[in-house]
């Protein structure tokens, strides 16, 4: 492909807006060609940054306008379905943001339609895959110079939620990245889940019972234990502690401008996700771009993945009432070989 690739964005919030000015200032081989919003002030918005593309309502319409080579979904994961379905019947390429879809029922209807084609089609946007710490953690499991990897130690934290954040969302909108992110570090799956609960932090909104410590054992036998923790207040904090046979390794402390002041140490956290991983967004979407330019489609997390991820987030969610669950998967699909 000579030619820019045409990405259609739909959703036009918070990360869809993040998307479309990614596209168009730091994206190289791309444009946003079409914007896919019901909400006509969003559509608005969003197309004053994605200077020449045209607005819809629906994703059929982009499509039978022809407005798309590619399609990037940045709306909540209930809306993905409705999507993902008349864009694999146009066979076009997709970027997915997480989840799949918000169950694992769902999910497989979609890994059974895109297996009606010649090949996958459809990258999930589990983003930490392209950070760069992420990355370098995964080399030093993977390359066996701390001996055997035995346990993994992450914490997730976010400095406050709003009153829509519900119990369930623990698991579905923030443990759903460890879900993906633990298995690849560690090359293997999840076995089993089980959540625990510390003492409750008093400055959570009424309706959460947090924070929650994720317990997961993994198929090849490495534990992993998760904080999820929303109500923190001081930032956004998101890192890993790897355990091997002869040595430590962390990634995810902050960076940046350190202070000695006042008799105090300071160096700046993060607030948010957007910030965090925001060379990571960058990064996976290039990939993803320049993958649909050179045919293969894909260069990241398949919906396989997605769909082993929804198995996870709903054993997740059982594991809120107690027990160990464990996470029963069907053999891997060749097509997602």
């Amino acid at each position: 492909m000579t030619e820019d690739l045409r990405v259609g964005v739909v959703g036009a919030g918070l990360m869809g807006a993040d998307h479309i000015a990614r596209i168009t200032n730091r994206t190289s081989g791309a444009i946003v060609s079409a914007i896919v919003e019901p909400d006509a002030g969003r559509a608005a918005a969003a197309a004053a940054n994605a200077p020449g593309a045209l607005t819809f309502t629906r994703i059929e319409d982009a499509i039978a306008a022809d407005a798309v080579d590619a399609v990037l979904i940045a709306t909540p994961g209930q809306f993905h379905e409705p999507v993902l379905v008349p864009a694999l019947e146009a066979k076009l390429p997709i970027l997915c943001e997480k989840p799949l879809t918000p169950d694992s029922a769902t999910s497989w209807k979609i890994l059974e339609l895109e297996q009606k084609l010649d090949r996958p089609h459809i990258q999930v946007g589990f983003m930490r895959r392209f950070d760069a710490e992420y990355q370098k953690l995964r080399e030093l499991i993977t390359s066996g110079d701390a001996g055997e990897l035995l346990m993994l130690r992450a914490v997730h934290r976010n400095p406050s939620v709003g009153d829509s954040y519900t119990q369930s969302m623990l698991i579905t909108d923030s443990v759903v990245h460890e879900f993906d992110v633990v298995p690849w570090l560690a090359g293997s799956g999840v076995k089993t889940v089980e959540v625990k609960y510390p003492r409750r932090n008093d400055l959570s909104p009424e309706h959460l019972r947090e924070p929650i410590l994720v317990l997961m054992e993994l198929e090849n036998g490495v534990f992993v234990d998760v904080e999820m923790n929303v109500s923190i207040q001081f930032g956004y904090q998101v890192a890993t502690e790897a355990v091997f046979q002869k040595g430590l390794a962390r990634i995810g402390q902050p960076s940046g401008l350190q202070t000695w002041k006042d008799g105090k140490f300071e160096v700046a956290e993060h607030t948010s996700f957007v910030t965090r991983f925001a060379s990571a967004y960058d990064v996976q979407v290039q990939r993803w771009v320049d993958a649909v330019r050179a045919g293969t489609l894909v260069d990241g997390p398949n919906s396989w993945d997605g769909y082993r991820v929804a198995l996870a987030c709903e054993a997740g969610v059982k594991a809120l009432d107690g027990g160990i669950i464990s996470v029963e998967a069907p053999e891997r699909p060749a097509f997602y070989a």
